[in-house]
C-alpha cells in the first residue's frame, strides 16, 4: 500500500512575472532518513532514558523523535548538523509530552499499579559483591534523582553535554546563542553539584 501524499508549496512565475506559490502533492516515501540518522540511536536513547526515567517511555520518545524527523525531513538542510537536529526534535518532543502529562488529570498507567518494586529486583550483583552493588545502586539513584529535580532545559543541557556536544552544537540543538548555552550549562552544573554535594571529596 502506498503512503498517502502530502502537500508542499512550489514556486512558479505567472504571466506577469510575479512569483506565485502552488500546492503540489508529494509522496511521503520520497522523504527517507539517511542511514547516518541511525548512528545517533543509542545516544538519543540514553538521553531519552535520563529525561523520562523509564525504559518504555524512552523507547516511545526515541520513536516519536524519528517519526517527527521523517515527517520534517524535507525541511532539513543537507550539510548541516544532523545530530543537533535530531536532538532538538527529541528535546521538543519531550517538552510536548511533559506539558501534556502535566495537564492530564490521569497520572500513571495500568502497568504502574502492578510495577515491580525496584528494591526487590532480581538483578545479579556485579562479580558477586552484594555490598558493592547496593552502593552502586544508591549512587545511581541519587544521581538520577538529582537530574530529575532539574528543570527540563537544565536536565537536557546536562545530558547533551555528557553526550559530548560542543557549545555550538548545544546552541543549535537548544535554539539559542552560545553565550546563553554557557550560562545555562554553568547554572545547571552548579545546581547539580549542590544536590550531589555529599559525594564531593
Amino acid at each position: 500500500m502506498r503512503a498517502a501524499p502530502h502537500l508542499t508549496l512550489v514556486a512558479a512565475t505567472d504571466a506577469s512575472g510575479d512569483k506565485v506559490w502552488y500546492p503540489e502533492a508529494v509522496r511521503k516515501e520520497n522523504f527517507a532518513l539517511p542511514r547516518a540518522a541511525l548512528d545517533h540511536l543509542d545516544a538519543l536513547y540514553r538521553v531519552a532514558r535520563n529525561l523520562t526515567g523509564r525504559d518504555s517511555d524512552a523507547e516511545d520518545l526515541v520513536q516519536e523523535t524519528y517519526t517527527r524527523a521523517i515527517a520534517a525531513w524535507a525541511h532539513f538542510t543537507p550539510g548541516t548538523n544532523l545530530r543537533a537536529w535530531l536532538f532538538r526534535i527529541l528535546r521538543n518532543a519531550y517538552i510536548d509530552a511533559y506539558r501534556r502529562a502535566r495537564t492530564n488529570p490521569v497520572h500513571g498507567g495500568f502497568e504502574d499499579e502492578f510495577a515491580e518494586d525496584p528494591t526487590t529486583s532480581t538483578r545479579e550483583p556485579l562479580r558477586g559483591d552484594a555490598e558493592l552493588e547496593r552502593l552502586r545502586g544508591t549512587v545511581t539513584a541519587d544521581i538520577e534523582a538529582a537530574l530529575a529535580s532539574l528543570s527540563v532545559d537544565a536536565r537536557a543541557i546536562i545530558l547533551l553535554d555528557l553526550e559530548g556536544f560542543t557549545e555550538t552544537e548545544l546552541a543549535e540543538t537548544l535554539g539559542c546563542a552560545v553565550g546563553t548555552v554557557k550560562s545555562r550549562l554553568a547554572r545547571a552544573r552548579t545546581i547539580l553539584r549542590e544536590r550531589l554535594r555529599d559525594y564531593r571529596s
